[in-house]
């Protein structure tokens, strides 16, 4: 087999990529879904973003007595936390902590740091159905 020369290589590759482009830029469409609200370990990812969805991501938690989600941050995105069962307190830097029993839905702005803590001693825990849009 004769070597061939770069040039003849890289127009090689440049013709290969193109004609995959069509295949790898083909849009995958969203489609409905239902996910069942199971979490065995705690926090359990149900919506992932793209190309699962057109960039929501959603996630439930499950927080035993005395556990906190733990502070982070929307970055530039909302969220919203929807309180399914339990009581807590949500907590955003600067602010006072705002306590809720479920059912209730928290909103977290953009760009605010927060956490969520869950308050009683019942073995039910605080679940929360978490909630960011892109």
């Amino acid at each position: 087999m004769r070597p061939t020369s770069p040039l003849l290589q890289s127009r090689l590759a440049a013709s290969l990529f193109l004609l995959a482009s069509p295949v790898l830029s083909q849009n995958v469409e969203p489609h409905p879904q239902t996910i069942p609200l199971r979490c065995e370990q705690g926090d359990c990812p149900l919506l992932k973003g793209y190309p699962q969805t057109a960039g929501i991501r959603i996630g439930f938690v499950r927080l035993k007595p005395g556990e906190t989600v733990g502070w982070r941050t929307t970055a530039s995105q909302e969220e919203s936390l929807v309180i399914l069962d339990g009581k807590g307190k949500a907590l955003s830097d600067g602010e006072a902590g705002q306590p809720f029993v479920a059912p209730a839905l928290v909103y977290i702005p953009p760009s605010t740091r927060h956490n969520v803590e869950k308050h009683g001693q019942t073995a039910a825990g605080l679940h929360i159905c978490c909630c960011a849009c892109r």
